[in-house]
């Protein structure tokens, strides 16, 4: 099956709303009308509406960065995937290394933002991946494994086909640390044998797998050529403009 790709650009912390307006205008004018990638951008909150105004009629799609797994109530400083539906987001990335690092998210936390979000019609880009020390003490593949399990459990093989996994080495995330194209896809297709074992090799080949570790314009059409590798989460290149569309042209001549 051919998986289309997709490019999703999380903006983090940055921007402020006019500037991140500014940056999705340029975007969909670059971008023109192609349709052979599916792109989304991951403002902040504060951007959000604005980028939404920006992008509509376009075919550039609208993500938020966190929820919250609860539709309304006491929860001071978050945001729930009702409030993200009203805004026209239709992806929302949960359980990313920073959440779980800096915020101490658990994956029993993220099994509840992946459950809310699909039961709202968001599409979830799961995060999973290891930090530095337990790739060195040989334990990546396990605890993608758990991070993938946990975060998936629930949900039921007629909607999985709706997640987007995004594997993350969080130790090649702004440390000059890089994975190489082998590694990349050794994860990535263990990720498919764990979804196939899950919800059957059908399934597995319509979800699509993303990768999250510092993706460039340098290094994106390797890592794209990869059979489970079928897009990218990223960063610091989603928040200039050539950047961003050189790697959604890697993505389309991969495609």
């Amino acid at each position: 099956m051919i998986r289309k790709k997709l490019i999703a650009g999380n903006w983090k912390m940055n921007k402020t709303s006019a500037d991140a307006v500014a940056l999705a205008r340029d975007i969909v004018f670059s971008l023109g009308t192609q349709s052979s990638v599916d792109v989304v951008v991951c403002p902040p909150f504060t951007a959000l509406e604005g980028v939404a105004r920006a992008v509509d009629g376009s075919l550039v799609k609208l993500g938020a960065q966190n929820m919250h797994f609860e539709a309304s109530g006491a929860f001071t400083g978050e945001v729930s995937a009702p409030m993200l539906r009203a805004l026209f987001a239709t992806h929302v990335i949960l359980g990313h290394s920073e959440r779980r690092t800096l915020f101490g998210e658990t994956d029993e936390l993220v099994n509840k933002k992946v459950l809310s979000a699909l039961k709202n019609q968001l599409r979830p880009i799961v995060c999973v991946g290891e930090s530095l020390a337990e790739r060195e003490a040989g334990s990546t593949l396990k605890v993608v494994q758990a991070q993938t399990e946990r975060a998936l459990d629930g949900v039921s093989k007629e909607i999985a086909a709706s997640i987007i996994i995004a594997y993350e080495p969080v130790w090649a995330i702004g440390t000059g640390k890089v994975a190489t194209t082998e590694q990349a896809q050794e994860v990535h297709g263990f990720i498919r044998g764990l979804l196939a074992k899950a919800y059957g090799d059908a399934v597995a080949q319509r979800i699509r797998i993303l990768y999250g570790g510092s993706m460039k314009p340098a290094n994106a059409p390797e890592l794209l050529a990869q059979k489970d590798i079928d897009g990218g989460l990223i960063g610091g290149a989603s928040l200039e403009v050539r950047s961003f569309i050189e790697l959604v042209n890697a993505a389309a001549g991969a495609s």
